[in-house]
């Protein structure tokens, strides 16, 4: 029998508090910080690549 893996509320909440016991609500507004400029930098390195790959196209039809 499978048992699905969804999450919900309760599962959310009680992994926010480990994560404040685990850090310290000092620490979490820092931890976010760095975790929103990891992701953006993670998008940013993605459109990059896609343009890079788009601008590769044409040239492979020319020749």
């Amino acid at each position: 029998m499978l048992i699905p893996l969804t999450i919900g509320a309760p599962e959310i909440i009680i992994i926010a508090v480990v994560i404040l016991l685990l850090v310290g609500g000092k620490k979490i507004p820092e931890l976010m910080r760095g975790l929103g400029k990891g992701v953006s930098s993670f998008k940013k390195g993605l459109k990059d690549e896609t343009e890079e790959k788009m601008e590769e196209k044409p040239e492979d039809k020319k020749q």
